[in-house]
């Protein structure tokens, strides 16, 4: 889909500038981060996306920073903007863990980081709980399964490197499925000091008890509970790859 884009010059208008300064910034701020995003090489921004911020349309709103589509020379690339009113100083801490996940070929690959901005892949593609939505007809279970397939062999990774995302029980905010990938996203409440629990959260959140899990069984014949429990538990006990490979036959992905 082809965007428009509004140069970050204009960003220090209202109402384009609620989004550089959400929810609140003084036209000094608002100055010093245009200034920063030049330096980024950002030249301009998309207002498009699910999200509405006042009444601009925006990819994503969390406690951290908001999220738009913005251009760095012909490139389309997902901006996180920090809030400023986050508890975070700078957007540091997050892009040591956008580069820690993308060494194992998790996440959007980071670009670039300042103070207030994360430069990001833009990932295109839907929200989880919009697409499992959207899966109608014949070959829809062999997609649901792949995907939710994909998914889990990234959250195994990020265990193997003791990495918790923390927020995985939330799919559809923390899933997008594109045409050729799935991918997780927003690592904003990340940890390497937490146990990882990232297999073990999704898992529950695909097929046990949630709003994503019953659309899962419609689609597709699920394992009663109590055996994806049992995998899960011998797998929390040792995350090898063997457990690893056997709470995905439970799953029969």
């Amino acid at each position: 889909m082809a965007h428009s884009f509004i140069s970050i010059k204009k960003f220090s208008e209202k109402p384009y500038s609620n989004i550089l300064g959400y929810p609140k910034a003084t036209d000094h701020q608002i100055k010093l981060r245009i200034n920063e995003l030049e330096k980024l090489k950002i030249k301009s921004i998309s207002l498009t996306g699910p999200t509405t911020l006042g009444n601009l349309a925006i990819l994503g709103k969390g406690y951290v920073g908001v999220v738009v589509i913005a251009k760095r020379g012909n490139k389309e690339v997902a901006l996180k903007i920090r809030r400023t009113d986050s508890q975070r100083k700078n957007m540091k801490n997050e892009s040591e863990f956008l580069k820690l996940v993308n060494f194992v070929k998790v996440g959007p690959k980071i670009i670039d980081v300042s103070k207030n901005f994360l430069v990001m892949e833009y990932l295109e593609g839907e929200k989880f709980s919009e697409w499992i939505n959207s899966l109608k007809g014949t070959g829809s279970a062999k997609k649901l399964k792949s995907t939710i397939k994909s998914i889990l062999e990234d959250c195994y990774r990020l265990d193997q490197i003791g990495f918790d995302h923390g927020e995985l029980s939330n799919i559809s905010k923390h899933v997008i499925v594109g045409k050729t990938k799935a991918s997780i996203i927003d690592f904003e409440s990340s940890s390497t000091k937490r146990k990882p629990s990232n297999v073990t959260s999704i898992t529950q959140a695909f097929f046990i008890g949630s709003g994503i899990s019953k659309k899962t069984q419609k689609i597709i014949k699920i394992p009663s509970k109590e055996k994806i429990i049992q995998a899960l538990q011998l797998y929390k006990q040792d995350k090898s790859q063997k457990n690893f490979e056997q709470l995905l036959k439970n799953l029969k992905l």
